[in-house]
């Protein structure tokens, strides 16, 4: 029979409905981290382990954005001065097309695994997206850092791309870091994973719903990234 603490528990667990902060670690996909984090909560709560497929079902937990996995790469002579150059002309609303390696779909599945199969997948039209800015925060040939601040459906990976093409070379992304989703900031709002506890969520759900609440003309989450990157580039 269930303890009267952990029915507490569990109750309280299926009750939550709102948004929080999380911190993904480098290395997992959004989905795994989701489903730790799954795992973790019913377990705390006494609650028995989903099959996959009512996984989802038993508690629902999505997220407001995919954080692209790494990448690397080699650069040549490229200066600051080209590289403050070359940014300006990706700030404002500017045209992107997405990444091959991206959770697009295409038949029902993600571009990103018909590559993996080694499958052919055509490039998808370009479209608008909007920068809002776009700063060169550390340069140290081959290696240089990105802030970047920009609306929906943008892609840094297309970014750092045309930013290669641009300087007549290649770069590609090392390393990336989400410090801000709307009005949710890595520093002051994310959970990191020894507090993804049943306690330390439902008061984060209390912080940020009223945060939220204090914004109410935001009608779209805003995406503030921060790109700690290394970017490379070879002769063509």
């Amino acid at each position: 029979m269930e303890s009267a603490p952990g029915r507490t528990l569990a109750s309280r667990l299926l009750s939550f409905n709102g948004l929080f902060a999380v911190q993904k670690p480098k290395g997992p996909t959004s989905a795994a981290v989701l489903n730790l984090l799954r795992e973790k909560l019913l377990a705390e709560a006494g609650m028995p382990k989903p099959s996959r497929r009512k996984r989802s079902q038993m508690l629902k937990i999505g997220h407001g954005g995919i954080l692209d996995s790494t990448a690397a790469g080699v650069l040549d002579q490229i200066t600051k001065d080209d590289l403050e150059n070359v940014l300006q002309k990706f700030t404002g609303n500017i045209m992107q097309i997405p990444p091959l390696y991206s959770a697009l779909k295409k038949d029902g599945q993600r571009l990103s695994t018909l590559v993996k199969k080694g499958e052919f997948v055509e490039t998808k039209p370009a479209r608008p997206v909007v920068v809002y800015n776009l700063t060169l925060r550390n340069f140290k040939p081959p290696l240089f850092t990105l802030d970047v601040e920009c609306g929906g459906g943008f892609y840094v990976r297309s970014l750092v791309n045309d930013i290669g093409r641009e300087l007549s070379s290649c770069a590609t992304v090392r390393e990336l870091t989400r410090t801000k989703q709307g009005p949710f900031t890595l520093e002051e709002h994310a959970l990191s994973e020894d507090k993804w506890t049943i306690d330390e969520i439902g008061q984060s759900l209390e912080r940020c719903m009223l945060l939220l609440q204090a914004e109410p003309s935001r009608k779209k989450l805003k995406t503030e990234l921060s790109e700690e990157h290394t970017l490379s580039c070879e002769d063509k």
